[in-house]
């Protein structure tokens, strides 16, 4: 049996990766890649960083892990109190998994263990939006708004409510500007009606869209307004920042962009930065309160859960970020990286929309910039874009469908917070040679 067959995914044609150094991938021929999009937004500090390859070497040298139920350890320690100072005075707990659909899937199961503490089991629904994605594991699939990974699972998915996408440049039909928030809100608001209050557990959005829509930002005021509609009927609003979170966005939460603070966070990729698998669902201390006054302990996680030498991946990688100032340098260089993507591109017609905060940026193409009618789904163009950018020497995160019905393409910008201002240009460079080449 091939290696292909045997994982499940097609090797054909690949690289082989042998090192890293910052924000470069080498292949076994030598090849260097710019890494322009962290993988999918993962790696916030570049590879082959010599302090957390050091922190990491240096905990292995110990003991690798230290299970959770037998022991604590000074890394687990150190990095809860780091990511609950982050998260702000709210937070009081957490759960750590090894990726961001586990963290997605604790902050269901916390919600769920939390209404039954309250003796409210009933309280069992949840609400998510169209054009969205949430992760791999059933429970998190529920939640996605992705017909096309949602598709082969879909008979044994929860039974969970959509409502529509929060997107300034689709917005719904009569509802651009400022009349599109109070709509969604409205929405939002019969949904939870329709289901019942006493029915629904939590609604669950991602502050920045990812790889379902191409880097979207909530509009403003969004946040805010479906803070208002949870707590009018007691819903929970869990944040999935998966993706857009720790530090991605500028600030370490993205719901600070907001001014609003959610009940329940998931983070992951960015947080130990790809180094070792690593994610938490962090949540409010009144919810955890009341979890452990009634049951004792919080009821999920698994054998790998605070695993010690991903912790001193992730504590390393956090204390780089603080020492450097990265997510000062990713709010200000941030919007300049996206005003020169914007200027590089001004020639292209098919570039419709260019977004983001921070290092999150999306670029939606278009076969017409004044109606936004997508190109066909059969030109792959976002995925042709990206196999060009590779072949030039740059990674970029190629999406489809954002524009649904399978229609739609999108490239999505993350480089490292640490990036140097002359990579960064280079990567701009590279991404419209890689866009002028495929429209040609």
């Amino acid at each position: 049996m091939s290696v292909s067959r045997a994982i499940g995914w097609d090797l054909t044609g690949l690289p082989r990766i042998v090192r890293g150094e910052g924000s470069y991938l080498i292949d076994a021929t030598g090849k260097r890649y710019l890494d322009g999009s962290g993988g999918p937004a993962a790696f916030s500090i570049g590879h082959a960083h010599h302090e957390v390859n050091a922190a990491i070497s240096a905990q292995l040298s110990q003991v690798a892990c230290g299970y959770r139920y037998l022991f604590t350890s000074e890394p687990l320690e150190q990095l809860t109190e780091l990511i609950l100072r982050n998260c702000g005075e709210d937070f009081g707990h957490l759960v750590y998994c090894a990726s961001g659909s586990e963290a997605v899937e604790g902050a269901m199961k916390v919600a769920l263990q939390y209404w039954n503490a309250r003796g409210q089991p009933g309280k069992c629904r949840f609400i998510a939006r169209r054009r969205s994605y949430h992760g791999s594991t059933l429970g998190a699939l529920s939640l996605s708004g992705f017909a096309e990974r949602r598709e082969p699972f879909a008979r044994s998915l929860l039974d969970v409510s959509f409502v529509s996408a929060a997107n300034t440049y689709r917005p719904l039909p009569d509802a651009a500007g400022d009349a599109l928030v109070p709509l969604l809100a409205a929405e939002l608001d019969a949904c939870i009606q329709s289901v019942g209050p006493a029915n629904v557990a939590a609604f669950v959005f991602e502050p920045v869209v990812g790889a379902a829509g191409g880097v979207v930002p909530a509009p403003p005021g969004y946040a805010q307004a479906m803070r208002s509609v949870c707590d009018r009927h007691g819903v929970l609003l869990i944040a999935d920042e998966v993706m857009c979170g720790s530090g991605r966005c500028g600030t370490w939460s993205a719901m600070e962009h907001e001014g609003v603070v959610p009940d329940i966070i998931a983070v992951a990729k960015g947080l130990a930065g790809g180094y070792i698998p690593l994610g938490a669902t962090v949540f409010r201390r009144e919810l955890g309160e009341e979890i452990m006054r009634a049951h004792g302990s919080i009821l999920t996680g698994h054998t790998y859960s605070g695993h010690t030498a991903a912790c001193a991946a992730g504590l390393a990688v956090q204390r780089i970020i603080e020492r450097d100032a990265l997510l000062a340098r990713v709010r200000t260089r941030g919007a300049q990286l996206q005003a020169d993507i914007r200027a590089a591109l001004a020639r292209h017609a098919e570039v419709g929309d260019v977004r983001g905060r921070g290092y999150f940026i999306g670029i939606e193409l278009v076969r017409d910039r004044a109606t936004k009618q997508p190109f066909p789904a059969e030109r792959g163009l976002s995925n042709a874009i990206s196999r060009n950018a590779f072949e030039d020497g740059l990674i970029i995160f190629p999406c489809a469908g954002n524009a649904g019905d399978g229609l739609g393409d999108a490239i999505i910008i993350a480089p490292p917070y640490n990036a140097t201002d002359a990579e960064l240009a280079e990567l701009v460079e590279k991404l419209e040679r890689a866009v002028a080449r495929t429209l040609a």
